[in-house]
């Protein structure tokens, strides 16, 4: 991921934490959350000649990137725990 786009996923997530700080993911549908994110993705958007929907599209890809780095960060620490075997015990797929 390029410095660039560590930027612009940090200050998404902010801004996100900020709006979306109390509200259950998992209740909430998806569309209602990007709603609360389209003022500093339209923000954006301005400042990089882009338009909302690659806004939106680079978002997710580089959202997407830091999930599976995070992930393979925790596989390999609790492989750890599993003294370096296969599939860590704590973990599930």
């Amino acid at each position: 991921m390029t410095d660039e786009n560590r930027e612009l996923l940090k200050r998404i997530n902010k801004y996100a934490e900020e709006v979306l700080g109390d509200i259950d993911p998992q209740k909430v549908p998806v569309s209602m959350q990007l709603e609360k994110l389209k003022p500093v993705m339209e923000t954006i958007a301005k400042e990089k000649g882009m338009s909302l929907e690659d806004v939106f599209i680079l978002y997710m890809d580089i959202q997407s990137e830091a999930t599976v780095a995070t992930d393979q960060k925790l596989q390999d620490q609790l492989k750890d725990l599993n003294m370096g075997g296969e599939m860590p015990l704590l973990y599930r797929d």
